[in-house]
């Protein structure tokens, strides 16, 4: 009697024995690629660490030395400085700059308020770890540099809404939203970036001085309702305030 569509049993074990020693390199494959990124992760906050310690300009032996590792370890998770120096950017922006801003825009604050926060939030991650951030500037590129501009459109971007919205619920147009964000975070972001390098202020005038130029540019939009065509209808002097003595 034929027997079809009923496979033999050994047919079967031997097709699943085959299927089985065909998923064993992916597992292990897998597991390294797993085991990997671990790493990497582990390498790269031993270096974060590293630089607080050693400052902007250590080098990979440095680097090795202090993570307690052999620089022949750093490179076979890392292709080159400039590798280890972008993974270290990336995790700076994810696991301290990106959480801080996000924690102030999304604070229950009033507007002026949650501008000074969110300045504050970028100037004071920023001054609390300045050799970090020196190092990978300094040092980072192609990707890196990517990571950094990816983080600021993300902050420009939920910025962008929470204005948007903000400016909607009080009737006034809105259409501005997008480039006033952009214009903001990347002022904020260019003036920290030179007050780190030089430190001519102390970092509550950078903050103070940052807000004004922010907060100002925010009341001048409300005043005329956000509209391009009301700023331009209307003449901009530049006057003293109305209590100013002689």
């Amino acid at each position: 009697m034929a027997n079809d569509g009923v496979k033999d049993p050994e047919q079967v074990t031997e097709s699943m024995t085959k299927q089985d020693k065909a998923a064993k390199p992916d597992g292990r494959k897998r597991r390294w690629r797993e085991h990997k990124i671990a790493r990497r992760e582990e390498l790269v906050d031993g270096t974060i660490a590293a630089i607080r310690l050693r400052g902007r300009d250590i080098g990979m032996d440095e680097i090795a030395s202090e993570i307690g590792v052999s620089k022949t370890v750093l490179y076979r998770y890392f292709a080159d400085k400039s590798d280890l120096t972008n993974a270290t950017m990336a995790r700076y922006v994810e696991t301290t700059l990106a959480p801080r801003i996000y924690e102030a825009i999304g604070g229950d604050l009033d507007d002026f308020e949650l501008t000074r926060a969110t300045i504050t939030a970028y100037v004071e991650t920023v001054a609390s770890d300045p050799d970090v951030y020196l190092y990978i500037m300094a040092n980072g590129s192609g990707p890196g540099r990517e990571t950094v501009a990816d983080s600021e459109r993300m902050i420009a971007e939920v910025l962008s809404t929470v204005l948007g919205e903000r400016l909607r619920q009080m009737e006034m147009d809105s259409g501005g939203a997008v480039p006033w964000a952009y214009g903001i975070v990347g002022g904020v972001q260019l003036a920290t970036h030179w007050w780190i390098s030089n430190r001519s202020m102390s970092v509550e005038d950078l903050i103070n001085y940052l807000t004004m130029m922010t907060w100002g540019g925010v009341t001048g939009i409300a005043a005329v309702n956000g509209s391009p065509a009301r700023f331009n209808a209307i003449p901009h002097p530049l006057l003293p305030p109305a209590d100013a003595t002689e």
